[in-house]
C-alpha cells in the first residue's frame, strides 16, 4: 500500500503578487508601524530620561542636606570645645570671685548660645555666678529641684570620668512667658589629683542653633534639635517652604547626653525641563544635521548682527548716558518719545512723567502759551529750527527756574521720512548768571575808579576853585565899595553905575566857571545805568576836558583838541566812555611829568576809522610826548592790577579795554615819532536804521 504524503501549508505569497489595494495598505502600515515605534522609543527615552533626572535631582538634593546637616553638626563641636576652653580659661591664675565674675561676664558678652556660668565648691554649693545680659531671666534656675538633680547628676559623671559631662535637657520658663529648652555641662577643677570644684555652664539649644547653625542656612532649610523618639526641643529656620522635604539626621554624641539633628529641607518639582529639552535635542539632532548644517551659516550671520547692533546700541545708551547735554525726542505731533538722564535730570521730571506728552510739565505757566504757539508753527513746517540755537526758560519739579540754550534739528529715519525733532539742550543758568555778575562787578569797578580819580583830582580842584572864588571875593568887595556913596545918601554916578555892572558881570562869570568845575567832577563820579545812546565827539571831550585841564596845568602840559569837521555820533555808554578818555588823558599827562621833558604837549585827535569804513567807526587817539613804554611792560599793560607806580591800582588800562570791547571796538597803542605814545581805540557810528 502506497502512503500518501500529508499536505503541507500554504505559503505567504510574496508581496509583488498581492493586490495592488492591500500591497499599498500592508506598505502603509509597515511605514506608520516603523514611525511608530520610533516615537515610542522616543518617548519611552524621554519618560525615562525625566525618571533619570528627578532621581538624580532628588539625590543630589539629599546629598547635599546630608552634606549640610555634618557641617552643623561639626560646627557646633568645634564651638562647644572652643567654650570648654573658654571655661578651663576663667580659673586662670585663681582668680577671686569679683575676677571670675568679671571674666565670666565678658565671656557670656562673647557666646549668646551660653545663658549662664556657676562656679561651685565640691558639695555643689554656689560660690559665684553670671548671667547672659541677652537673655534675661525672671528666677534663680537652680532654685528649681529638678535644674539641681540635673547639675547633680552631670556633676557626678562628670567626677568619675574626670571630664566634661552634659546633662540631659529640661524646659526653663522666661519672663516673657516663652521659655526655652535648656542644657547644662559640668566642667571638673582637677588639681592635684583632687578635685576642687566645678564650672556648671548652661546652653540655651534654640541659641545654639540660631547663632551657630542658622548663618549658615538656606532660606529652604530647617533644623532642629530631636530626641530619640522624634521630640523637638529647638527649631530654627523655614523661611520658604516648596512642595517636596527632604530631611536628614545627624547623631550628636556628647558625653552624659545624646541628641539627634535634624535638617529638613523644602524644594521645588525636580527642574527636568532642561534635561528633557537635552535629550530630546541630542535624539533629534540626528534627523536634523542636515538642516542644522544649511542653518549655521545663516545663525551665525543673524548672531553677528544682533551682536553688531548689541555693542551699537549699548554704545549709543553709555554715549547717551554719559553726556551733560540734555536729549529730546517729538514726534511729528509735538509729542515726547525720548529723553536721557541728563534731560531729566535737569528739568527734575522722571522718563515716565515726560514721555507721551504733547504740553510739557517743565513749560513755565507765565510762557505756555507762548511756547505752544511756537511748537504749532514749527510741527506745520513753517519755521526752520535755528542752528546757531535759542534761549529759552524752563522749570523745574521743584518751581525753580533755568535758563536752557536749545538746538533742534529735524528728524529723519531710515526710510528718509521726517518722523519727527531731535534737540539738544544746555543749562545756561550759571553762564548767565556769571554773566551777570561780572557786568556788576565790572560797574562797580568801573565807579570805584571814577572815586579814585576824583580822590587824586581833590588837590587840582582846590587850586582851580581858588581862582574864581578869590575873583568873586575881589569883585564882591570892589562892588561894595562902589555902593559907598549911596550909604552916605548920596546917588551914585553914572560912571560908578558903569564899574559896578561890570563886577557884577565878572561875579556871575566866575561863579559860572566854578560852577562848571563842579558839575563836570559830579557828573563824572554820579553813577548812572548802562545805556547807550548817540552821542558827538565834541559832547563827550566837553564832559571831561574840565578835569584834564584841571591836571594840565598844574604839570604844564598844554592840551590840543583836534576833531574833524562832519563827524556823525558814535553810539555808546557815555559815561563808560568819558571815563576812558580821562584814564587815557591822565596817564599820558603822568608820562610827561618829568622836568626833563620838554615841550609838554596832550594831543587828542578824532577822525574816521580807516578800516571797516563800510560799518562806520570813529578812531579816537590821545598822544603824549613822555618817555614811552618798555617792551617788557608793554607785554603786561593791560594786565587787571598791574601797575609801574606805587599809588596805582592797575584797574584803569584793564578797565578801558573792557569798556571798548563791550561796544565792539578796539583799544590798542604804539609809540610816537620822535618820542611819547599814542593809545587809540574805536567806537560805532550810531545808525539810524
Amino acid at each position: 500500500m502506497t502512503e500518501t504524503a500529508a499536505p503541507h501549508e500554504p505559503a505567504a505569497p510574496p508581496l509583488e503578487r498581492l493586490p495592488g489595494r492591500w500591497r499599498r495598505w500592508l506598505g502603509a502600515w509597515r511605514r506608520w508601524s516603523l514611525w511608530a515605534l520610533l516615537l515610542a522609543l522616543v518617548a519611552s527615552m524621554l519618560v525615562t530620561l525625566v525618571w533619570l533626572a528627578g532621581r538624580y535631582e532628588a539625590g543630589e538634593v539629599q546629598s547635599r542636606l546630608e552634606r549640610d546637616s555634618a557641617d552643623a553638626v561639626a560646627d557646633i563641636r568645634n564651638a562647644f570645645a572652643h567654650n570648654l576652653q573658654n571655661l578651663q580659661a576663667l580659673q586662670a591664675g585663681d582668680p577671686d570671685l569679683a575676677i571670675w565674675e568679671s571674666r565670666a561676664g565678658d565671656l557670656l558678652t562673647q557666646r549668646r548660645e551660653l545663658v549662664r556660668i556657676e562656679w561651685r565648691d565640691t558639695q555643689l554649693q554656689l560660690r559665684a555666678h553670671a548671667q547672659t545680659p541677652y537673655r534675661p531671666q525672671g528666677r534663680d534656675p537652680t532654685q528649681r529641684a529638678s535644674v539641681r538633680s540635673e547639675t547633680a547628676l552631670a556633676c557626678a559623671n562628670a567626677r568619675r570620668i574626670t571630664g566634661p559631662s552634659y546633662s540631659t535637657s529640661y524646659f526653663q520658663p522666661m519672663p516673657d512667658g516663652v521659655g526655652a529648652e535648656m542644657m547644662e555641662v559640668c566642667l571638673p577643677l582637677m588639681g592635684d589629683g583632687r578635685n576642687h570644684g566645678f564650672l556648671v555652664a548652661t546652653y540655651a539649644l534654640h541659641t545654639v542653633l540660631q547663632e551657630l547653625v542658622a548663618p549658615g542656612l538656606k532660606r529652604t532649610q530647617e533644623v532642629s534639635f530631636t530626641e530619640a523618639d522624634g521630640t523637638r526641643l529647638a527649631l530654627v529656620g523655614a523661611m520658604r517652604r516648596g512642595t517636596r522635604m527632604f530631611t536628614a539626621q545627624q547623631l550628636f554624641d556628647l558625653p552624659g547626653n545624646t541628641l539627634i539633628l535634624r535638617m529638613d529641607g523644602w524644594h521645588a518639582a525636580p527642574s527636568v525641563f532642561p534635561n528633557v529639552l537635552t535629550a530630546l535635542v541630542t535624539a533629534m539632532s540626528i534627523a536634523l544635521v542636515s538642516v542644522l548644517v544649511v542653518l549655521v551659516r545663516d545663525n551665525r550671520r543673524r548672531l553677528s548682527a544682533e551682536r553688531n547692533l548689541g555693542d551699537a546700541l549699548a554704545f549709543r545708551k553709555a554715549m547717551e548716558d554719559s553726556l551733560v547735554t540734555g536729549l529730546r525726542a517729538r514726534d511729528i505731533h509735538g509729542r515726547i518719545t525720548y529723553v536721557n538722564p541728563a534731560f531729566c535730570a535737569m528739568v527734575g521730571f522722571s522718563t515716565s512723567e515726560l514721555v507721551g506728552l504733547d504740553t510739557p510739565p517743565y513749560w513755565p505757566p507765565e510762557h505756555a502759551r507762548e511756547y505752544a504757539e511756537r511748537q504749532m508753527v514749527r510741527m506745520a513746517g513753517r519755521l526752520d529750527p535755528p542752528r546757531e540755537g535759542y534761549e529759552s526758560t524752563f522749570m523745574r519739579k521743584d518751581g525753580t527756574r533755568l535758563t536752557v540754550m536749545i538746538f533742534e534739528a529735524p528728524l529723519i529715519n531710515a526710510q528718509g521720512l521726517h518722523t519727527g525733532w531731535m534737540g539738544s539742550f544746555l543749562d545756561v543758568t550759571d553762564q548767565r548768571r556769571a554773566e551777570e555778575l561780572s557786568r556788576t562787578s565790572q560797574e562797580r569797578l568801573q565807579a570805584t575808579a571814577r572815586l579814585a580819580t576824583v580822590g587824586e583830582m581833590a588837590s587840582l580842584l582846590s587850586h582851580e576853585l581858588n581862582q574864581p572864588l578869590a575873583a568873586i571875593a575881589s569883585y564882591a568887595s570892589g562892588s561894595l565899595n562902589l555902593l559907598g556913596p549911596a550909604q552916605a545918601a548920596q546917588p551914585p554916578s553914572a560912571h560908578d553905575l558903569a564899574d559896578l555892572r561890570v563886577g557884577v558881570q565878572r561875579i556871575a562869570a566866575q561863579a559860572e566857571r566854578a560852577g562848571r568845575v563842579i558839575k563836570s567832577v559830579h557828573d563824572f563820579v554820579r553813577r548812572r545805568d548802562q545805556s547807550r545812546a548817540p552821542a558827538s565827539a565834541q559832547a563827550l571831550f566837553d564832559a571831561v576836558l574840565p578835569l584834564i585841564r584841571l591836571q594840565a596845568h598844574k604839570i604844564g602840559v598844554r592840551v590840543v583838541l583836534d576833531i574833524q569837521a562832519g563827524l556823525p555820533p558814535v553810539l555808546c555808554d557815555r559815561t563808560m566812555v568819558e571815563q576812558v578818555l580821562l584814564n587815557l588823558a591822565r596817564n599820558a599827562m603822568q608820562s610827561m611829568d618829568d622836568p626833563q621833558i620838554h615841550p609838554r604837549i596832550l594831543d587828542l585827535h578824532v577822525r574816521r576809522a580807516a578800516s571797516n569804513a563800510a560799518r562806520g567807526w570813529l578812531e579816537f587817539s590821545v598822544a603824549d610826548m613822555g618817555s614811552g613804554i618798555p617792551e617788557d611792560v608793554a607785554e603786561r599793560l593791560f594786565t587787571p592790577f598791574y601797575t609801574t607806580r606805587a599809588e596805582g591800582m592797575g584797574l584803569g588800562l584793564s578797565l578801558c579795554r573792557t569798556v571798548v570791547e563791550q561796544h565792539g571796538g578796539f583799544l590798542g597803542h604804539a609809540q610816537r615819532q620822535p618820542r611819547g605814545t599814542v593809545f587809540t581805540f574805536t567806537l560805532p557810528v550810531f545808525q539810524e536804521d
